[in-house]
């Protein structure tokens, strides 16, 4: 670790103290006792035993959210306006307390302090913007059409219930943030299971919002394995499963919660294909695209992973990505040189190692990086851009989510448009172009939640986030996110 970034005191004090299940207010154990260690990707140190929630812990923790959330709980009594400054206040003191923040980051998921440090300001800023939220959650009066009778009809946004919020790895944070605030925001209660590889950022999130002043059994956060996640989907007092991550899990929990049709959203896989056409500004694209495939050491759902580039600048660009991926400093979170951490997990690690070598052995061409180990220690992984691949090959077909580009030549814009939507994915898509009427129609084309012109991971918690196709069900953020937390009811009166 670099003396120049020693641990806070603070972050040292948390470590060295038990992690257990924030359910109902207390901290408490596994009813089975179990626990389970979450290590640090770049040491391969174990950090902490944190306690493993089992399908009892998950109900003790639901019918403690059902508790807070019935008529008559101090949640309940909670005016929107009470809401809104405890939302704020919650944002205030996760920016007081964003070092800490950013170190337990980047210890528990491997990256970098810098973005760390962005996450945690996403983080506070979604408290910030929902608080705005909690006192517009206003209905309509619709005009009724019924002869000879008068009547006012009205509509109301109503809390669903309980939420189980299943969070990934990558923005273990953000993503937290991501189901949390949303949730609260409307006057829900939540279940909140943080993933396995990185529960500490959200065990200090649970302790931040119980000193804030948020009631017992409103937020309720249970570490553990898809056993706990399981639970919550098929526990009959959820109301609504809000899930990040696989296209394959999200199939588990659509399936799961179809057996009582309970709501479920779901921000699920991507593989974006990020088109250069020869006009673009070249050395914006260059950077852009480095941007789009290695930001966050590539595990990110809406990163660029397939870069489509118009067939006379092909060598140009190939070879600008390629040198701005050597010159990305793989290493330590806590070295102020680094731009680039370790990947989550040694499973992580072996299974992008896997997808590169299996590329090369089907006659890809490596143009930076290797199908090895960045280090002997720690699962660093080199940004690596592969060019030589067929549509057929796996790397190009599956989610890697790993720094891992893959760069194909085009000739014409339907070509690459065919192309780029040619996948089960559907999130994200980017197009380079200083011919805005390319730009727009192209983007136009392309089937994805969010497409960028010239530009990559420019976004705001004002705009909605989602997928089309197999990229998920349903969108998060802005107002647009807010809807898929409520029901709507009509209420209707006869006017005698």
């Amino acid at each position: 670790m670099s003396a120049s970034a020693p641990l806070l005191p603070a972050v040292s004090s948390f470590l060295s103290s038990r992690k257990q299940l924030l359910i109902d207010g207390e901290w408490v154990d596994a009813k089975d006792g179990q626990t389970f260690t979450t290590l640090n990707p770049a040491t391969e140190d174990v950090l902490v035993e944190v306690a493993q929630a089992s399908a009892v812990d998950a109900d003790r923790a639901v019918v403690a959210a059902r508790t807070a959330f019935e008529d008559g709980s101090p949640w309940s009594r909670m005016t929107p306006r009470e809401r809104s400054h405890l939302l704020w206040r919650i944002g205030d003191m996760i920016e007081e307390r964003a070092e800490e923040f950013a170190q337990l980051e980047s210890l528990d998921n491997g990256k970098s302090l810098a973005s760390a440090r962005g996450d945690v300001g996403v983080a506070a800023e979604l408290f910030r913007y929902f608080a705005g939220w909690a006192t517009k959650m206003e209905g309509t009066s619709i005009p009724m059409s019924v002869p000879g009778k008068q009547f006012h009809a009205y509509t109301r946004r109503e809390a669903i219930g309980v939420v189980a919020g299943i969070v990934p790895w990558n923005f273990p944070l953000t993503m937290a943030a991501f189901k949390i605030v949303p949730a609260i925001t409307a006057g829900n209660t939540v279940v909140l299971k943080p993933a396995e590889q990185t529960p500490l950022t959200a065990l200090r999130l649970g302790e931040l919002l119980l000193e804030a002043g948020v009631p017992a059994g409103v937020v309720n956060v249970l570490p553990g394995f898809g056993d706990a996640g399981a639970a919550l989907v098929d526990h009959a007092g959820v109301d609504k499963v809000a899930f990040t991550g696989s296209t394959e899990v999200g199939k588990k929990i659509a399936a799961g919660a179809s057996r009582n049709l309970k709501k479920v959203s779901l921000e699920l896989g991507g593989k974006a294909p990020n088109i250069v056409f020869a006009d673009a500004d070249l050395d914006a694209a260059i950077a852009g695209a480095a941007l789009a495939g290695y930001f966050n050491e590539g595990q990110c759902c809406v990163n660029g992973s397939r870069l489509y580039v118009q067939r006379s600048v092909f060598d140009e660009v190939v070879e600008g990505v390629a040198a701005a991926a050597r010159a990305i400093k793989v290493g330590d979170a806590f070295d102020p040189a680094t731009t680039m951490g370790p990947l989550v997990s040694a499973e992580q690690h072996e299974k992008v190692m896997g997808y590169v070598r299996g590329a090369v052995s089907d006659g890809a061409t490596i143009a930076a990086g290797s199908p090895d180990a960045a280090a002997d220690r720690g699962y660093f992984f080199a940004p690596t851009l592969i060019t030589g691949v067929t549509e057929q090959m796996a790397v190009q077909t599956d989610e890697i989510f790993g720094p891992v580009v893959t760069a194909i030549p085009f000739d014409t814009e339907d070509e690459v448009v065919a192309a780029a939507n040619n996948t089960v994915y559907g999130l994200a898509a980017g197009v380079w172009s200083k011919d805005l009427g390319t730009a727009h129609r192209v983007g136009g084309r392309l089937r994805a939640g969010t497409v960028w012109l010239n530009t990559w991971h420019a976004d705001d918690v004002t705009l909605p986030r989602g997928g089309y196709k197999q990229s998920g069900w349903g969108r998060e953020l802005g107002s647009f996110g807010l809807d898929d937390y409520t029901e709507l009811k009509t209420v209707i009166a006869e006017l005698r």
